[in-house]
């Protein structure tokens, strides 16, 4: 497989200097074409890659232009790994941000989560607790309390009161943004993921009927 990414041009950083704060519309035209090239098409590229490595990640989008400068400030991509279950990039000019995300759940999602939490939760556990070891920050939408049809004291009470899971980490050298080595950790971040976005994936979204 030929790689891509090459890296983000210094120049990238440039750019997004200029968007920050609430950047005119004259402004965010004038720098459209730089931004599209700089900072837009290196992370398609970077997808790509990590798609040409694994089919798993060919499903995958690259954010383009919205009215709200967030869209502008930040570069964002997703893949697809099941129905809201994500590995999401972001480039912004704190780093290259990477994340596995349960969120925005659909209706039913929630009490499939509760069931297979309950059911054995020591695999969503040890999960969780290799992801902090090595820095990932673990973060979601979580309750006060279990929910009610679980008892106060279910050895898996603290993660029955999730309703979303998400774990993110930050490449912020600068010296490996400009290299092809920025594939490369994206590379071992999805893996170090994996896990995660694997259980997820199985417990959480509703199967996909195959054909008769």
């Amino acid at each position: 497989m030929t790689e891509q990414f090459t890296g983000w041009p210094r120049q990238a950083f440039d750019v997004l200097m200029r968007l920050e704060g609430l950047p005119s519309a004259e402004t965010r035209q004038q720098v459209r074409k730089d931004r599209e090239r700089l900072v837009r098409l290196p992370m398609i590229a970077l997808l790509g890659d990590l798609a040409g490595s694994d089919s798993r990640y060919e499903d995958f989008s690259v954010w383009s232009y919205g009215k709200d400068p967030f869209w502008w400030q930040n570069q964002c991509a997703t893949v697809r790994l099941a129905r809201c279950v994500e590995l999401t990039v972001r480039l912004n000019l704190d780093g290259l941000h990477v994340k596995a995300a349960w969120h925005y759940p659909d209706p039913g999602q929630v009490p499939r989560y509760r069931a297979a939490v309950a059911a054995d939760g020591h695999e969503l556990t040890a999960i969780l607790e290799s992801l902090r070891a090595k820095g990932y920050e673990i973060t979601g939408d979580v309750m006060k309390r279990a929910p009610r049809q679980y008892p106060a004291d279910h050895p898996h009470a603290d993660l029955l009161r999730h309703r979303s899971i998400i774990a993110n980490t930050t490449l912020s050298d600068e010296d490996e943004l400009w290299t092809p080595r920025a594939s490369a950790w994206l590379a071992a971040r999805a893996e170090e993921l994996d896990d995660l976005l694997g259980w997820l994936a199985r417990s959480v979204a509703e199967p996909v009927p195959q054909p008769g």
